[in-house]
């Protein structure tokens, strides 16, 4: 099994992300702060080496790290 890029927390945030959630609707449906959310998600941006999210979806999509139902 390979190793995971994404957190759990990580991967429900980048989920809802392509849902088209908001920050505010995301840290709601999470039930933590949206500075929280922003956070994560500048993570995965650093890990990934790009800059902004719709980069980090397409690369997550790519590398199979996100599945599109």
């Amino acid at each position: 099994m390979s190793k995971r890029i994404l957190t759990k927390r990580e991967n429900e945030i980048f989920n809802k992300l392509i849902e088209n959630k908001t920050t505010k609707e995301i840290a709601y449906e999470l039930s933590i702060s949206e500075k929280t959310v922003r956070n994560h998600i500048s993570n995965v941006m650093q890990k990934l080496g790009v800059n902004g999210r719709a980069s980090a979806v397409v690369e997550l999509i790519r590398l199979k790290e996100l599945i599109i139902n």
